[in-house]
Parts: structure tokens; sequence; C-alpha cells
């Protein structure tokens, strides 16, 4: 009989699921095979001196990118003081104290079993990966990650201390540290999980009506209200003329069931994570209208991050959870890795995803469902820089759309939710104050610059906005 079913063997009992003995499908079986067989490879490779030397490069060098975000004050400073006296002095000021152990010995964890929340989307890559490929045990950590069902869940699991950490939408810390839907918790960005990665995914019944003027009466669904995804996707309506408040619906849908309501004609789009934008195409019934990359080409999408909290009482804990989290995202950034990756997070207890479906959302080689194949390497990409402009913003898009009401202290909040640090104070003992230069990266959107210096004139630029 096959590898599958014997059900001449009377020393076996007759099963009507996988050989193995576990309770999933020959599909499934052949899914974990495959998953397994991909994170040996990927361990290989993380094991090599030469990806070794990439990793701790790319640590670093993200680290002194959150020091200098323009790269002709690095180049300035570096020329002042020199190599040497220059890695002293950024070794003592990484983005919190904590992480000054990622410059030094591995210190004893405070912690060492935890319990890590995600949502089953593209976006979490890094986070998931970890976990099969070693990263976190290689750290000395036992992590748990934890699929969950949806963002408010999410949310409420961190503030009542049931996860350690957690994948977050990257505005969801913003608003859980000012008390926006919740208690009032201080809650990280400690790293970005993902750019770019979204898409505005409309039904088939609308092939023909692909301007969004027309879009008029539509319903469409979002992930969370604190969502790149709410905020991207009110920006777009707004600059074709849809107020997204009175002109269209807005529904929060977990992103697992956006395809099924899209199917079912609940709604007549999704601005979604991936992989569900690709999921749709591949059960033939949407197709992707834009992709977010196009509407700002690096935006930030997903978080890796944790209370303030539990930073100050598990320093050490928290720089080998950030260690383990940035080696896998530097894995992740090498398109060579991307197919091998498609395969690890597969599974049903990580995404439960087609590999092909994850295939084109991570090599950017994709079906639009409109009879084309796109190759945009770059529409999903993980560079983990929690850059502050970023925070401020998702915060002027907040105040624009009445969620924070009256004035808005943008920089204080973003400096205290995402972590990167200021050097200039830190630096005086060497003579350098850094006065060249703002110290946050300005961002192109829809064609237009977003400066966060300027962030409350640009607030009340808008001519669409509840804003007053």
């Amino acid at each position: 009989m096959s590898e599958f079913f014997d059900p001449y063997n009377a020393d076996r009992p007759l099963m009507m699921k996988c050989s193995c003995g576990r309770d999933h499908t020959v599909a499934d079986h052949h899914a974990e095979v495959a998953a397994d067989e991909a994170a040996r490879v990927l361990r290989q490779r993380s094991e090599s001196a030469e990806f070794e030397a990439y990793s701790n490069e790319f640590i670093e060098a993200t680290l002194v990118k959150a020091i200098f975000p323009h790269d002709e004050q690095r180049r300035r400073f570096l020329r002042a003081v020199g190599k040497n006296t220059a890695m002293a002095a950024i070794a003592s000021v990484l983005p919190v104290a904590s992480l000054q152990a990622m410059a030094q010995e591995k210190r004893t964890l405070e912690k060492t079993d935890l319990k890590i929340g995600f949502i089953p989307i593209t976006c979490a890559t890094p986070l998931i990966m970890a976990h099969p490929l070693g990263f976190y045990k290689k750290e000395g950590l036992n992590v748990e990650v934890t699929k969950t069902a949806g963002w408010a869940l999410i949310r409420d699991k961190v503030i009542n201390k049931e996860y350690d950490a957690s994948h977050f939408l990257s505005p969801m810390p913003l608003a859980m540290s000012l008390g926006l839907g919740s208690t009032a918790v201080p809650t990280n960005v400690a790293t970005i999980q993902n750019i770019n990665g979204q898409a505005i995914t409309m039904s088939v019944r609308h092939k023909d009506n692909r301007d969004p003027k027309n879009w008029k009466g539509f319903k469409f669904g979002i992930p969370f209200e604190y969502s790149m995804h709410n905020f991207l996707l009110r920006y777009f309506l707004a600059e074709h003329g849809l107020n997204p408040d009175t002109d269209v619906q807005l529904r929060v849908i977990a992103p697992p069931e956006m395809v099924a309501n899209l199917r079912a004609g609940n709604i007549d789009g999704f601005l979604g994570p991936d992989p569900f934008n690709q999921r749709a195409v591949y059960e033939e019934v949407g197709y992707i209208h834009t992709l977010t990359k196009d509407l700002w080409n690096g935006h930030p999408c997903c978080a890796f991050g944790t209370t303030a909290e539990f930073i100050q009482k598990n320093p050490n804990t928290f720089a080998a959870l950030y260690r383990s989290v940035l080696t896998a995202a530097a894995m992740a950034r090498q398109p060579k890795n991307r197919e091998l990756i498609a395969k690890v997070i597969a599974p049903a207890q990580y995404l439960n995803q087609p590999e092909v479906v994850l295939q084109q959302v991570l090599t950017g080689k994709f079906a639009d469902g409109m009879g084309k194949i796109q190759n945009v390497p770059d529409r999903a990409d993980f560079d983990p820089m929690p850059w502050q402009s970023m925070a401020v913003w998702m915060l002027t898009q907040m105040q624009r759309w009445g969620y924070i009401k009256g004035d808005v202290n943008y920089q204080q909040i973003a400096e205290k939710v995402f972590l990167i640090t200021d050097a200039r104070k830190h630096m005086k003992d060497l003579g350098q104050e850094f006065k060249a230069g703002p110290a946050y990266a300005k961002h192109t959107i829809m064609g237009k610059e977003f400066d966060p210096a300027k962030a409350a004139a640009y607030a009340k630029s808008f001519a669409i906005s509840k804003a007053g």
C-alpha cells in the first residue's frame, strides 16, 4: 500500500490521517517536512562565518544608523574623532541603556521562558522565523511564539502581562502609551518587523472600476484602527477626493478573515497585510489594485516591541530578544533566503498558507489578479529601523482623523515609544554637538514630502480632515 494508509495491515490501526500518526493531512505533513528541511538549510547558512560577520555588521550598522540618521553626520563625526574613539562612544549609547549588553559579553538573563504573540501575516516573518531557526535558543531564551486571533487581543494580552513581548502594528505602541482604546501602558517599539508588504486589494467585481474617485459608497476592510493600513487607506482615499468617514465605510476585520469577506461580498476591497492580498488573487476573488510601497516606499508596517516595564526589569533578556529578532531580520533581508523562508513559515503553527502564496509575496514575483505577472523585489522588505519620524507621521494622522484631540507633542511621544536614541547629549564629552542637520528623516508620501520638523502645520494642512 501507499506510504499514507495501510488498510490491510493487522498490526496498524486504520487512521484516516497522516501515516506519521499525527492528526494532520498528508499535505500538512509534506509542508512540515519541507519546512524542516528549509529551516535546516537556513540554520546552516546562519552558522557560517560569512553570515555571522554579515549579521554582526548588520546589527551594528542598524544601531549606528539609529544614532546618525543622516550619513553626513556620521562621516563628519568619524573624521573628527577617529574610528576607535567613535566605536567606544557608540558602544556606550545604544538605543536604550539596556542594549549596552549587545556590545559586551552576554550577561545573565533575568527571565528565560518567554511568550511572544503574533498575528499570522508575513509582516511577522523575523519574529516567527527566529523560532524554528533557533535564534532565540542561541541567545539562551526559551520562547513560545503564540498565534493570536486579532490585534485587540494582542494588545490586551501584553497589557495583562500574558505576553512578554509581541508583534504589533507599528502605531499600536503609540496608542497604548497614550491610552487610546485601552488603559495607558508605556510601550516601546524595539524594531520595525517589515517595511512595505501591504496592498489595496479589490474584489474581482470591480475589475472595470479602478478609479478610486468612483468608489463612493464602497465598504473596505482594515485590520485595526491603530494601523498603518487604516492611515494609508484614509490618506489614499482623501487624496482622491473621498472622505473616509462619510463617503465610504471602513470595517475592522481580522486579517485571516479578509479574503472570506471579500468572497462573500461583505466588502468591496481591503487594505490589508500580506499574504492575504496575494491569497485573494490565489483564490480568484480579488486583484491587487495598488501596492502600498507605491504610496510610500519604505513605510513601516508591523513592529516588535514590549512594555517599558518589561525592558526596565529585564534589560539583558530584552537585549537577547533584540539580537534574536535583528539576526532574523538580517537573514530575511537577503533575497537568496526568501524562498526557503516561505517554506519555514508556511506550516499551520505559523502562517498556515500555501507556500506558493508566500513565495510570491516574499520574492516579489507575483500574479496581480489582472492576468499579469509583476516583478517587484521590494514588495516586502525587513528594515528594522524604527525611525521616530515615522512615529511622528502616525501621530499626525491620529490627530487628522480625530483619534487624538488638541495639540500633540510629537517628538516627545515619538522618542519615548520608538527606541532610537538622540546621542547628542551623551557625546558632549567628545566635543561633538551635531548641530548640522536634523535628527529625523524626511519621507515622501504619494509624491508629497513629509518633514517631521513641521508636523503641526502638516497635520492641519489637509482639506479632508477631522482636525479642528
